[in-house]
């Protein structure tokens, strides 16, 4: 009777050895594994925010992107359009005016990394990835450029009293030209 109990016992230890070795050549799936937040530049790729996880700064940053997504622009932007052609000519001058008045922020590609904006939070928008992104419509762009960050509690400063529109557009039209490089005329 022992001797059947012994091997039953060793049967079934058997059995759930063999059983952990095999999973054990599964490899183990990441826990972030399907759960990767895709606005994000691919090298920024990291868990989604749960409840009560995001950041403060990624709050007041996405704060101006859940207004337009629930509620548009305010009407003063609504269905605005470019109206300047994208010429060579114009994205220059868009370029021109950028270094101006965004580079020292947004940095010379678009990167947030300007001197000026190493201090800020949240830091400026990624505008090189983000120009390509749905959310960036011309009204959109438009809205955020001339009335600035102060509604969204951001250091984002208002041009609408310092640029006339065209002179938005043709910034606007020089980021969507991938924040071509400044020719020196």
């Amino acid at each position: 009777m022992r001797r059947l109990q012994a091997i039953v016992l060793l049967s079934v230890v058997g059995t759930f050895a063999f059983a952990s070795v095999a999973s054990s050549d599964e490899k183990p799936t990441p826990k972030w594994q399907g759960k990767v937040d895709y606005w994000q530049p691919q090298w920024m790729q990291r868990q989604l925010w749960g409840p009560g996880r995001m950041p403060k700064g990624m709050q007041v940053r996405l704060l101006r992107h859940w207004t337009y997504v629930n509620y548009g622009v305010p009407p003063a932007y609504q269905n605005a359009r470019s109206d300047i052609e994208r010429t060579s000519t114009t994205v220059l001058q868009g370029g021109q005016l950028y270094a101006k008045h965004c580079a020292s922020c947004h940095g010379a590609n678009g990167l947030g990394n300007g001197e000026a904006g190493k201090s800020l939070l949240p830091s400026p928008a990624l505008l090189s990835y983000m120009i390509n992104r749905p959310i960036s419509a011309d009204e959109y762009l438009l809205w955020a450029i001339s009335d600035g960050g102060a509604q969204f509690q951001t250091s984002m400063p208002a041009f609408k009293d310092q640029l006339e529109r065209a002179e938005i557009w043709k910034i606007i039209a020089y980021m969507r030209a991938g924040f071509a490089k400044q020719q020196n005329k």
